[in-house]
């Protein structure tokens, strides 16, 4: 039996759906999902220096692992909350004030946002794509079952 021109280029357009676009798609929601991630952490540096800042003049009192889930009681003077320890990334940690973890959490989290912003618009992209390409697909359908329709009547 010979194939059928409009079977075939259904298969090819299912198999760029299947390989290429949804891979793409899967890839980008990745993407979309790390950038989310980073944002979160941002913010809740960003929130926990706030809170230090209002709710913790005096210090405050924590736990602190020793190793082997040993944990010590600890204090820390308001004196000592001057500077903190900041990924910036790639782990390379960077001493910062207070104020300014801030001022760099608000514009790491400006930064990624646009960046997901990006990711985000070819993610509706690929969207379409794969909608454009399952519209072919019924309309070579149509065609095939116009074509099988008219050689029965033959």
């Amino acid at each position: 039996m010979q194939t059928n021109p409009h079977q075939a280029r259904i298969a090819q357009i299912e198999e760029f759906i299947n390989d290429v676009l949804k891979e793409d798609l899967r890839q980008l929601d990745q993407c979309l999902q790390q950038f989310n991630e980073e944002i979160m952490e941002y913010v809740q540096l960003k929130n926990t220096l706030e809170t230090f800042q209002s709710n913790m003049k005096d210090g405050y009192k924590t736990q602190v692992n020793i190793g082997s889930n040993m944990f010590m009681q600890a204090k820390v003077k308001s004196d000592q909350m001057d500077k903190i320890m900041v990924n910036i990334g790639k782990d390379i940690y960077l001493s910062m004030s207070m104020k300014e973890a801030q001022q760099f959490s608000d514009v790491r989290v400006k930064i990624l946002t646009k960046q997901a912003d990006i990711v985000r618009e070819e993610s509706v992209k690929k969207r379409a794509q794969i909608k454009m390409a399952l519209l072919a697909i019924s309309e070579r359908e149509k065609l095939l079952m116009d074509e099988q329709e008219e050689a029965r009547r033959a």
